[in-house]
């Protein structure tokens, strides 16, 4: 996904240039001459007729809205292998393409939020300092953190202190209340035996996964000023802030909120599920 925001943003950049350019030294010249030889170049041509359509979509995925594909079993049951979803990206402020730099302030993230970001990468110390990896281990103080958007829902805002526990949740010392909805045998899910159960997290209930008889990790974390704890729906199959801690406001790319297709494999041949379109996420 990274590499074609970069190829969109080069593309754009680039037609645009050639066609200021042309404009701005060329065309008049080609046009006093007049003659069969000084007709418009074919780069020229390509130019002015793909550089506005290349900067709508630009301007459009870039600071309005962002499909994306969930790859992975780790926001089940919300979230299913297969959804295309489409990601608000002026929810939390506008940012800057590629560099994800934000440079207009818009809101910040509500608790039970699911949001999409950069992963973080695991943090280590290596010389008395905490870096980012994308190796949990840190074999290599250099080795760049792994470059993927990941999706998870937010638990834990700036201030906050999260434990996790016996599969329950507890923010600033309150756990949250569970309300059971029986087997959920989607195996999908990659967790067998798991059980649906109704999280009465404030302001936000949602669905979560659950198999009560897994050892699961457990823990505390205090939350940062500019940071979020996040954590996948489907408790048994996510990683998450359990493992790698908090998530920095920087790496945020957007809130997701609306499922516009399922769809699996080429033409999707491992299945299309027409029911989930339209789906919104809450």
């Amino acid at each position: 996904m990274e590499a074609f925001e970069t190829i969109l943003v080069v593309a754009t950049l680039l037609t645009g240039a050639i066609w200021l350019l042309d404009k701005l030294f060329f065309a008049k010249r080609r046009a006093e001459r007049g003659g069969l030889l000084d007709e418009e170049p074919v780069l020229v041509d390509y130019s002015r007729a793909f550089f506005p359509v290349l900067a709508i979509v630009l301007v459009l995925r870039s600071f309005v809205v962002e499909p994306y594909k969930i790859p992975t079993a780790s926001m089940y049951p919300n979230l299913e292998i297969g959804d295309f979803i489409l990601v608000n990206k002026f929810a939390y402020g506008l940012r800057l393409p590629i560099n994800n730099h934000k440079f207009v302030a818009l809101g910040e993230p509500k608790r039970g939020d699911v949001v999409v970001f950069h992963y973080p990468g695991y943090p280590c110390e290596v010389d008395g300092k905490i870096v980012r990896s994308g190796d949990r281990y840190c074999y290599q103080p250099e080795t760049p953190v792994v470059n993927q958007n990941w999706i998870k829902r937010v638990i834990g805002l700036p201030g906050d202190r999260i434990s996790f526990e016996d599969n329950t949740v507890s923010i600033n010392g309150k756990p949250l209340a569970y309300q059971p909805l029986g087997a959920y045998a989607d195996p999908r899910s990659g967790v067998p035996g798991a059980q649906l159960l109704k999280e009465e997290l404030p302001g936000r209930p949602h669905e979560v996964l659950e198999n009560l008889d897994a050892h699961v990790v457990s823990g505390e974390w205090v939350v940062p000023a500019g940071h979020y704890f996040v954590m996948g729906d489907n408790r048994d199959n996510s990683e998450d802030g359990r493992f790698w801690g908090v998530l920095p406001e920087k790496d945020l790319r957007g809130k997701a909120f609306l499922v516009w297709l399922n769809c699996s494999g080429w033409f999707c041949s491992n299945g299309f599920n027409p029911s989930r379109i339209g789906t919104r996420i809450r």
